[in-house]
């Protein structure tokens, strides 16, 4: 199998228990291609193009999301204070309480992770964080 196939099978049973996770919480409206872009806002808020390239989408289905999430009342649009003409999509309190569910899911799966890999969980994460600087046009 290759390493490709590898990295993505975890990734999709964390999106699955993540997932679950937010419909026990209340936040069952929440769709998978929501939470792709969802997952993707900066805590100061982000552009749509921004969101759209990010999640690999068009900027009409960034926009179709968003619009979803905004109506269900996970996020707003407000202005951008560096550009009065742009926009920022950013979190309402509804969707920083789904986030905390999600960010406590996460760490706990990585729990239950590192415990299954051991001492090879550090350098899993390591090893990623590296892979990370030449296959994330987003990382800082």
């Amino acid at each position: 199998m290759n390493v490709g196939t590898l990295l993505f099978i975890p990734y999709r049973a964390m999106e699955t228990e993540v997932m679950d996770a937010l419909a026990e919480a209340g936040h069952g409206v929440l769709t998978l291609a929501q939470a792709r872009v969802f997952q993707r806002i900066a805590p100061g808020g982000s552009r749509l193009t921004d969101l759209a390239d990010q999640a690999q989408v068009t900027k009409q289905t960034a926009g179709v999301l968003v619009d979803q999430l905004q109506r269900a009342g996970y996020v707003q649009r407000v202005p951008d204070p560096s550009d009065g003409r742009a926009r920022l999509v950013t979190f309402t309190d509804l969707g920083w309480r789904a986030c905390a569910v999600a960010n406590d899911t996460v760490a706990e799966i990585e729990a239950r992770w590192a415990d299954h890999l051991g001492d090879d969980m550090p350098a899993l994460r390591r090893a990623l964080t590296r892979l990370r600087e030449i296959t994330d046009p987003y990382a800082t």
